[in-house]
């Protein structure tokens, strides 16, 4: 790569980005612009609109009293109970009316707000004369024409105020739904010009950068060609990496086939022995030859253990839909001898389903369960729980913000360890607790968090010594990537942990 860029194309990019510097300034400015010009017009829609719908609402607001003051006035006259069902269906409508009358002309100025009170004064009136009216008729006290007559004439006279009031707010909202249309229209004329002139401005300011952007594009060409010369050698060179890759793997395969192989007859063997020679042995002869048997075995699983570890990274597998709630059983179902052998206290709350390698979360879940086991206290009740919920990402600021997580809690109450040593009980053969204490390699976490960390997920436990210990996982719902490390071709159930 060259160490300096020519003068003329040093000169060309700074002309390029004060060209872009101008365009985004004048797109500002006219962004701005138009925007408090499209906000004008907005207010002024929204005025027009409120004007309207205070007119609409007072000419509903009319119709509604005018219906009780027609039945009433029907019922007085004819005693007939049909005069009075558009007054039974008008009087519950009306006060709501009036409260959205008075909400809308809240902003309307001191004149309307007056008037307002001033109509809902008269509505009331008029309906309280109504009432009166009606239990006089029922009272038989509406007999006399002339009290007739005079009631008649008063319920007329409310209904003409309320007329007036309806007509001086209608009249005052229509100049205002006048006023605000007009504004609305000359804000739009002027938001029109606006964008007309913006575009204008951006057109030429595009051309320019167009002439710019076609010389720089022509010097850079050159570099382009000489980067997909780089591109070609790199891709060899990947090509090459995952073949070396594969040949380790099929390496690391035969590998450990070929130690199980002795390890199998040093175990048959050390079988023989104590079968046909058990007799003859002395008790220290016994004790060698089981430890012959147990050291065969141990190094069998550390062989499978290492082979699983270094598979979690080279195989690759589609993930899938998993359900944690079968995974788990799976799990217990194998543990099933082991958890009524230790009389445990299980108890598994409901699991998502997430995207994931389903083998490989049998093994994560196997893993964690019979650590849960095995790390127990001696004269104390083993117990284990597992419980799940969304993650709260604000305690993880590593992973995706814009991703949804799961945070998985396997917790039991077993011998716990001191959280200094958090780090190590995930790193390969760090092990707490000495191999005559707990069986195991040294693995298990390890593979534990390989797999999580290839599903983008997190690990990490709290614990105390003495009280517990709680390993979180967080899995995430979906996965990113199209392709996935997978621990084994074959789904299993059954592993042995670490």
């Amino acid at each position: 790569m060259k160490e300096g860029l020519p003068q003329s194309s040093k000169l060309m990019r700074r002309r390029i980005s004060l060209g872009f510097v101008a365009a985004l300034v004048l797109l500002a400015i006219g962004f701005a612009l138009s925007l408090v010009s499209y906000r004008r017009h907005n207010d002024d829609n929204v005025g027009a609109e409120q004007a309207q719908a205070v007119i609409n609402e007072t000419n509903t607001l009319q119709l509604l009293v005018q219906e009780v003051e027609t039945g009433t006035r029907g019922y007085m006259l004819t005693h007939e109970l049909r005069y009075l069902n558009p007054r039974e269906t008008a009087l519950p409508q009306i006060s709501g009316h009036l409260d959205s009358i008075r909400m809308m002309t809240a902003g309307h100025g001191a004149f309307i707000r007056r008037q307002v009170d001033t109509l809902m004064l008269q509505v009331r009136a008029k309906l309280m004369m109504a009432s009166k009216q009606l239990q006089l008729t029922n009272a038989g006290l509406m007999d006399n024409r002339d009290t007739v007559r005079l009631y008649l004439a008063t319920g007329r006279e409310r209904m003409k105020a309320v007329r007036r009031t309806v007509a001086v707010i209608q009249r005052a909202e229509a100049e205002r739904l006048a006023q605000q249309t007009n504004q609305a229209e000359r804000s739009y004329r002027k938001t029109q010009l606006l964008i007309f002139a913006l575009s204008s401005l951006t057109f030429f300011a595009l051309i320019a950068l167009y002439r710019m952007l076609k010389d720089e594009l022509h010097r850079r060409q050159q570099n382009e060609d000489q980067l997909r010369e780089y591109e070609v050698r790199l891709r060899e060179q990947i090509r090459q990496l995952e073949t070396s890759n594969e040949e380790l793997e099929r390496f690391a395969y035969v590998a450990s086939h070929d130690l199980q192989e002795p390890l199998r007859k040093i175990r048959s063997f050390a079988t023989l022995i104590v079968a046909r020679h058990g007799n003859a042995l002395e008790q220290e002869g016994n004790t060698y030859v089981h430890k012959i048997a147990s050291s065969a075995d141990r190094m069998s699983k550390l062989i499978k253990d290492l082979l699983d570890f270094s598979r979690i990274s080279n195989h690759r597998e589609e993930p899938e839909l998993v359900s944690l709630d079968d995974v788990v059983r799976y799990v217990l179902d194998d543990q099933e001898l082991h958890i009524k052998g230790l009389a445990a206290n299980v108890v598994i709350d409901k699991l998502p389903t997430v995207q994931a390698v389903a083998g490989q979360m049998d093994h994560l879940f196997a893993n964690l369960i019979s650590n849960a086991l095995k790390f127990t206290r001696p004269g104390v009740t083993p117990s284990l729980q597992i419980s799940a919920r969304i993650a709260d990402l604000t305690q993880y600021p590593k992973l995706a913000d814009n991703r949804t997580y799961y945070e998985i809690c396997v917790t039991d109450n077993g011998i716990g360890f001191d959280e200094k040593y958090l780090d190590h009980i995930f790193k390969v053969f760090q092990r707490l607790h000495g191999k005559s204490a707990f069986d195991g390699t040294g693995i298990g976490l390890a593979i534990c968090k390989r797999i999580v960390m290839s599903h983008e997920g997190h690990i990490t436990a709290r614990s105390q010594p003495g009280v517990g210990t709680t390993f979180i996982l967080i899995l995430p719902e979906r996965q990113s990537r199209q392709d996935y490390d997978r621990t084994n071709p074959i789904k299993t159930h059954s592993y042995s942990a670490g």
